[in-house]
């Protein structure tokens, strides 16, 4: 097996995989920390910390780290979510020591200078406004508010210009003291790397993180008593979204949901793209999807329609939802598991894919899981397992449902679909 893991004496991980017939390396530093472990007043600031990253150390300003690693034909980028910020690069073999040890000082020596840190704010405030001309991520930032009302998981990652005005250099290196933690942490490579070679680099330059874990964020609580919310704005399109209780990373039933959500509104052959777009022609664009966090999980759906169908639309997504549940079959399934073990191989041909998932595996099961075993788990998933997953989806919460645009029909879609999902899932399973 070509991939191989150190823990450090600070608890950070290094894990690398070896891909012996290529000449570049993806590597990065991924830390168990996102938006969920901010507190109220620190609301956004783990998105701003990542853009900060960037903006200058004790030893390099922030052109001459650009320019390092694009003056060797790298690349050098960082993302933050809900429970990991990610700072990672791409490069020749060669370079890999180099990328490290930008890496290291982005992260050990961040600067913080006040120049930066104003203009950086001014990014991010441009940022918010570009996120607020976007409607699927509007009525996605109200669907989580419903769905985790009060709590930093259903706040958006990138805070607001008020949150942001109150940040300064010494809440950053305060935040990043407490939560990048060497348990918390993974260095992660794979490509055209050596494992003893990345673990000595490693060893020599992230020397200055706690060995003490960070602190924990609160439990999440997703909002079982569902709820509605029409936010009406002037649009040409009906933005509809539906969303209920999913399941965590480590939950036994993750795969046979995913199976379900696939089987729904996973490609052009889903349920509902055949049903909603290709019968009656009511959309562009509809999806289901599942993201499992630590401890809670996530199953949404979004669709865009004519305000005048937004009702016929959200009758037509509810009764395929229901229906579903006590008809699938044995094609399905099989195509659904087609897609997902085609999407995990094909991720694996590339170094950035690869090392991004070793990186995740460490974060959430402590250990790299091998293509070989998560297949096995996909091809494990059978009707039965699919059909139980789907039924405890819609019991174990109401849904939520979120409809931004203009029109009478966003407030009868709304109530339509939240009375009805509850009535038809309830019949279906008592």
């Amino acid at each position: 097996m070509s991939v191989e893991v150190t823990k450090l004496p600070s608890g950070l991980t290094v894990v690398t995989d070896t891909m012996p017939h290529l000449e570049t390396a993806a590597l990065g530093v991924w830390t168990g920390v996102g938006g969920r472990d901010e507190k109220p007043n620190e609301h956004g600031i783990s998105h701003l910390l990542e853009h900060m990253a960037f903006k200058g150390t004790a030893t390099r300003t922030a052109r001459e780290i650009a320019e390092e690693i694009e003056a060797v034909g790298g690349d050098l980028n960082a993302a933050t979510s809900v429970e990991t910020t990610a700072y990672y690069a791409r490069v020749m073999k060669a370079d890999v020591p180099l990328a490290l040890d930008v890496l290291s000082d982005i992260l050990s020596n961040p600067s913080f200078a006040a120049e930066e840190l104003e203009r950086e704010k001014s990014v991010i405030e441009q940022e918010i406004g570009a996120a607020q001309d976007t409607p699927d991520d509007v009525v996605f930032e109200h669907l989580n508010e419903l769905c985790y009302p009060d709590q930093p998981m259903g706040r958006s990652l990138l805070g607001t210009p008020q949150t942001l005005k109150r940040f300064n250099s010494e809440m950053l290196h305060g935040y990043l003291t407490t939560h990048y933690r060497g348990p918390d942490m993974v260095v992660a490579a794979a490509g055209a790397v050596e494992h003893e070679a990345v673990v000595t680099e490693v060893e020599r330059r992230f020397t200055g993180f706690d060995a003490a874990p960070a602190p924990k964020p609160q439990a999440a609580k997703f909002g079982k008593g569902g709820g509605s919310r029409v936010v009406h704005r002037d649009l040409e399109q009906a933005h509809l979204t539906l969303a209920l209780e999913g399941l965590s990373q480590t939950d036994r039933s993750l795969f046979p949901l995913q199976v379900f959500a696939n089987i729904l509104g996973g490609g052009m052959s889903s349920r509902l793209f055949q049903e909603v777009r290709e019968k009656r022609g009511l959309c562009y664009s509809i999806y289901a999807f599942h993201a499992p966090y630590a401890d809670t999980g996530f199953f949404g759906l979004y669709t865009g329609t004519d305000p005048s169908d937004a009702p016929e639309m959200m009758e037509v997504v509810v009764d395929v939802i229901s229906e579903a549940v006590e008809t699938l079959t044995e094609a399905e399934i099989a195509r659904a598991k087609a897609q997902m073990k085609a999407g995990l191989l094909m991720a694996l041909e590339s170094c950035s894919a690869r090392a991004e998932q070793l990186a995740r595996h460490m974060l959430v099961y402590g250990r790299p899981q091998s293509a070989t075993e998560l297949i096995a788990r996909i091809d494990a998933v059978n009707i039965e397992s699919t059909r139980d997953a789907a039924r405890s989806l819609l019991k174990r919460s109401r849904p939520a449902v979120v409809a931004l645009g203009s029109g009478r029909g966003l407030d009868r879609a709304v109530t339509f679909a939240e009375g009805l999902a509850q009535s038809k899932a309830r019949a279906l399973l008592h």
